[in-house]
């Protein structure tokens, strides 16, 4: 995490509802040969005490002795910022992003919390594209589903520490910030993203 404690201000309500939003990261712990990484999906606790999450039977974690210390990070936009966007000189490149770490212990669960967390964590998403009605389980041909199930396991993480880093030129003045923005928002993509994260801490 960037140690500036200017871009280090997100309340932990705003790092809980943005890894939430986002719902995916990259978990990673050291494993007996070094560093082991999973990408996927994860169910975050209302208070960010504990999230749940899933990995194949085969994923090197999942055949790590546990309980682990371990970080899942998760990452927002990003892009890259021109010294000419200030419209000032003497300012050099740098890159804006948000990201969110989740310290704690991860730890086996029974098998019988795979199903509602899959559940839940479908539900979640699920409701992100309303008006479509939702999917569940039950459209699923009988028996499928736990056949299915039977290659994942189910995994909790206990969370110690939440970790954002928000990075978005709060070590420049409003009018340096502002020309950013501008510049940021004619690029559009990734670059418009972080503009209007920029434009909210303004």
């Amino acid at each position: 995490m960037h140690p500036n404690p200017a871009f280090r201000g997100a309340e932990r309500t705003q790092n809980l509802a943005f890894v939430k939003s986002r719902g995916f990261g990259v978990l990673s712990v050291n494993g007996p040969q070094g560093p082991l990484m999973a990408h996927i999906p994860i169910e975050l606790a209302d208070d960010g005490s504990w999230a749940r999450l899933h990995l194949a039977r085969f994923n090197p974690i999942a055949r790590t002795a546990l309980p682990l210390d371990c970080v899942f990070v998760v990452s927002g936009p990003d892009c890259y910022v021109s010294p000419d966007f200030y419209q000032t000189p003497d300012q050099v490149p740098t890159w804006n992003y948000i990201a969110v770490h989740l310290r704690g212990t991860l730890y086996a669960e029974p098998p019988e919390e795979l199903a509602p967390h899959l559940n839940r964590l479908s539900d979640h998403f699920e409701s992100t594209l309303l008006p479509k009605a939702p999917w569940t389980a039950d459209k699923m041909s009988e028996g499928t589903m736990a056949g299915m199930m039977k290659a994942i396991l189910p995994f909790r993480l206990e969370i110690s520490a939440i970790e954002g880093t928000w990075k978005l030129n709060q070590n420049k003045s409003v009018p340096v910030r502002q020309a950013a923005v501008a510049a940021l928002q004619q690029l559009g993509g990734e670059s418009a993203k972080i503009a209007a994260y920029i434009s909210t801490k303004n």
